[in-house]
């Protein structure tokens, strides 16, 4: 079985990124052949700084590595650097259809948001991502709740294309958590976690101590005092008692029964110094890797994921009768 999976490199990953994506690669890289990418084509589908998007690389394979990644069982390489990406992404652009790619949610929201600056390559995402896994014949895409619709098209993608040209890809299947496959902003419980233009509402792996106490006390919580998880009527407590779950490991309903009566404000301080707790592991970690090591590692990956693009380049090219 083969996993792909990715990221953007846009900043700090945080707690959601880890909980809805990265937990669940640790728990597959050992049961599964796995391919974790840093999806840098992807990034710059919006608004970025070139001069920082090689930073952010660096940063975001360190994340891979210290949240528990291992190089010998995963392959982790750049997006860029494997140049089957794009050329299988123009070959699915000609048997996707402009009507699905308009109505990708994700597209309608961002669009929305950049209005007349929407590039063409915001429209065309779902292809590239599409190209992403079934360049490496995927099984199971690990992913959060706001990416299971791409996967879906990946899905669609693949069948289309094997209906009109012969079996060529797998059909894939978007693996998500089972709790916590989306977690929400501290700040606006309506709204996903972003590490994007939502500092207060956002906690990166690598914040202070500080910094986690004061989001985690200063979170938005309900109407009432009562520590219960009711997603529709109580938003705010249910994503604390959510990010609480799986971070002790502990149920949802054992958690409601332990801080039954005791109010908001215990709950946020116990919730502050679990994950203070949790995360200092990767703030100490950061520290095991340098430079030339995570290049070694990323030099290594990319050579390890050509190998299996350029065969799947070369049959999708021999079906098309290129």
């Amino acid at each position: 079985m083969r996993v792909f999976s990715g990221i953007r490199p846009t900043g700090d990953i945080h707690i959601g990124n880890y909980l809805g994506a990265i937990k669940q690669w640790l728990k597959l890289q050992d049961a599964a052949d796995c391919v974790f990418c840093i999806v840098d084509w992807h990034a710059i589908t919006t608004p970025y700084e070139p001069k920082r998007i090689q930073e952010y690389i660096q940063e975001l394979t360190l994340t891979y590595l210290v949240a528990g990644l291992d190089p010998k069982k995963s392959i982790l390489f750049i997006q860029s650097q494997v140049k089957e990406h794009a050329e299988l992404a123009w070959l699915l652009g000609t048997v996707a259809s402009v009507g699905d790619l308009f109505r990708m949610t994700q597209y309608k929201e961002k669009s929305a948001e950049l209005r007349q600056s929407a590039s063409a390559g915001l429209l065309n995402y779902p292809i590239l991502m599409a190209a992403d896994i079934l360049l490496y014949q995927t099984d199971i895409v690990p992913v959060g709740q706001d990416q299971k619709q791409h996967v879906e098209f990946a899905r669609e993608i693949a069948r289309r294309f094997n209906k009109k040209f012969g079996k060529t890809f797998k059909l894939p299947k978007a693996h998500l958590p089972k709790i916590g496959a989306k977690i929400m902003s501290l700040q606006n419980p309506n709204k996903k976690m972003s590490k994007t233009g939502d500092t207060k509402g956002c906690i990166g792996l690598f914040d202070s101590q500080n910094e986690i106490k004061e989001k985690i006390m200063s979170a938005v919580t309900d109407p009432g005092k009562e520590i219960k998880y009711e997603p529709i009527k109580k938003p705010g407590i249910s994503n604390l008692l959510t990010i609480y779950s799986l971070f002790s490991g502990r149920s949802i309903k054992d958690l409601e029964e332990e801080f039954e009566g005791r109010g908001y404000e215990e709950f946020k301080k116990y919730l502050a110094n679990l994950l203070i707790e949790s995360l200092e592991p990767f703030r100490q970690a950061k520290k095991q890797y340098s430079e030339k090591q995570i290049q070694e590692i990323l030099n290594n990956g990319t050579q390890r994921a050509r190998e299996i693009a350029q065969k799947t380049i070369e049959q999708t090219r021999k079906n098309m009768g290129l």
